[in-house]
């Protein structure tokens, strides 16, 4: 069976420990267990202080069959920091804005030339999906349109290809809306001028969604991932525009990074839908769930550990 890791983003203490609780031990430089499998959810680099060695563990863990991974928000948008922009010379598809600069930063820093080559070599095998013995694992958002939409551009274009970067970070393109519903989430714009405030302060006219359920009935900052602080939200209808992708309840278990939760203890987003980002990254845990076949989830199931080098952190935190 597997173990599903949520975003690790540089916290390759963390990640050491969650192994060995999970079972598995290095041998011949690679962490295996006798009888299960890891599935990393994504977003291996950015803001911690280990990014080469969680690359290295987890990159040689896929590739000696120890691990599956699917693509994170932050493999993504490295690609696309690092591919200049043929529309426009001298420019890359990611701009090199300062905010993009500073959420790029601890990578930057950490990694050499030769290294990042590496890094965005392996990314670009990473897929955006995995659906295995009866489960699955994405980013963000299972949604069958764009996931549809990312095959066809992965047959035409090639999957990460400079032609398939080019249009997929290209706004209004059809593989740009896919890629950011699949890897960063759908998200709703805020009605009536208003705004939220994300885990950094910064006030933002969007909020990310529980896509996996309709919104009906809802306010705002109810229907918020994860639900929203901001007081004036939850007096909100949520907009009509919004487009949720329910999650079917008969549908295999599905799996998920991206939303840094802040739930001090794990659980369940619905029966079959789980998140494991619990923001180790911003002093919280590093989480994983121990998948056994089950159709419905089960909170007992999540193992964690807790984030070890806040001082560190304090220097390579971003916005997620």
């Amino acid at each position: 069976m597997y173990d599903l890791i949520g975003d690790i983003h540089g916290c390759a203490d963390e990640l050491t420990e969650l192994l060995h609780n999970l079972g598995y031990r290095e041998e011949a430089g690679v962490f295996r267990h006798p009888t299960r499998r890891v599935i990393f959810c994504g977003d291996f680099i950015d803001r911690g202080p280990r990014i080469r060695d969680v690359l290295r563990i987890c990159r040689t863990m896929v590739e000696q069959d120890a691990a599956l991974a699917v693509m994170g928000n932050h493999e993504f948008n490295a690609l696309a920091f690092h591919t200049p922009d043929e529309s426009a010379p001298g420019q890359f598809l990611r701009k090199h804005t300062p905010n993009n600069i500073h959420q790029h930063q601890a990578t930057l820093n950490q990694l050499d030339e030769r290294d990042t080559a590496a890094a965005l070599e392996w990314f670009r095998t990473l897929p955006a999906r995995i659906e295995l013995d009866g489960l699955r694992a994405v980013h963000a958002c299972w949604d069958p349109h764009d996931l549809k939409l990312l095959d066809e551009a992965r047959s035409e274009y090639g999957w990460m290809t400079t032609a398939f970067l080019q249009r997929a970070s290209r706004k209004g393109d059809p593989i740009f809306r896919a890629i950011e519903r699949v890897m960063k989430g759908p998200e709703m714009k805020l009605p009536n001028g208003l705004t939220m405030t994300d885990k950094e302060g910064t006030q933002r006219p969007s909020a990310r969604i529980r896509w996996f359920e309709l919104p009906n009935g809802r306010t705002c900052g109810q229907y918020s991932l994860p639900v929203a602080n901001d007081q004036a939200l939850h007096h909100v209808a949520v907009p009509e525009t919004v487009r949720a992708c329910p999650y079917p309840t008969d549908a295999p278990p599905v799996f998920v990074g991206h939303y840094w939760l802040p739930d001090k203890k794990p659980a369940p987003l619905a029966p079959n839908v789980a998140c494991l980002d619990y923001s180790v990254a911003k002093d919280g845990m590093l989480a994983a769930y121990r998948y056994d076949g089950e159709r419905t989830l089960l909170a007992d199931r999540f193992v964690t550990v807790p984030r070890r080098s806040a001082k560190s952190q304090a220097a390579t935190s971003e916005h997620p």
